[in-house]
């Protein structure tokens, strides 16, 4: 009753409703943050998981790596997702994936500031994570490895999700790493998107020649804000087009849509 409750709240908060970071205090992003029905799937998921794993454990070690080999996945996961899928043109090239790719991250570079649609859609994460984090477990330590495996992935998608929201909040972190990464992100969203694809860790944005500590180390991209889809690409695939119902943005530095 508890939970549906909670629910029902994060339901009427975000109902009709538009939040938008650049208008949001940390107090706004907290309240707004927790009262989102995908987080609170994912903080349920991690508690029932948590609690299975305790339940068929035998054996700390094989779950401790369980554990470990997930969080190490999950950051090359994200990266390639990043990278290839979300910054990749295949996606807008099909009227089936075209609605998908808009929702996952066209919308989010067209409005940074769009917190609706800067969380992922529990009907792209919730597989990815499993996907990513399950198998690996069983492998490691069986099905107390799988579970723990999946709430790890699960706990990491939270984090995620909240220093993401931090990174676009009006706000400058106390946190030197909350700070440095903040930096980090908006360049990509402002300055050269090919770039910097990590949201909490850069390890492998260094490992795979992507990584940028300042502005002045790439050239200023003109396609930032539209990550390519625009003039003829628009024109010869419309979908994504057609489903945003308004001009594009297209250049860096142009006045921001939808800032409430």
């Amino acid at each position: 009753m508890i939970w549906r409750n909670t629910l029902f709240i994060g339901s009427k908060l975000w109902k009709g409703q538009k939040h938008y970071l650049n208008k949001m205090t940390l107090a706004d992003l907290v309240a707004a943050y927790f009262a989102y029905p995908a987080i609170q799937v994912y903080l349920l998921l991690t508690v029932i998981s948590s609690g299975l794993t305790l339940l068929w454990a035998e054996n700390i070690w094989p779950v401790a790596l369980a554990v470990g080999a997930a969080v190490m996945i999950y950051g090359l996961t994200w990266y390639l997702l990043h990278r290839f899928i979300l910054h990749g043109q295949f996606l807008y090239k099909s009227p089936r994936t075209a609605a998908l790719w808009k929702r996952i991250h066209f919308d989010h570079h067209q409005d940074p500031n769009d917190l609706g649609v800067l969380f992922g859609a529990l009907r792209t994460t919730l597989p990815t994570i499993f996907v990513m984090t399950v198998p690996i477990g069983w492998l490691v330590g069986g099905p107390a490895g799988s579970a723990a495996a999946f709430a790890a992935g699960l706990a990491a998608t939270c984090y995620y999700e909240f220093c993401h929201c931090i990174q676009h909040l009006a706000y400058t972190p106390k946190w030197a790493f909350l700070r440095r990464i903040k930096k980090l992100h908006l360049a990509h969203h402002f300055h050269n998107e090919q770039g910097n694809y990590g949201i909490t860790n850069f390890f492998w944005d260094r490992l795979m020649g992507t990584y940028y500590s300042s502005t002045s180390q790439v050239p200023r991209s003109a396609t930032v804000f539209n990550l390519g889809y625009a003039n003829q690409e628009s024109e010869q695939f419309p979908w994504v087009a057609e489903l945003s119902g308004a001009q594009l943005e297209t250049e860096p530095g142009c006045p921001q849509k939808n800032t409430g």
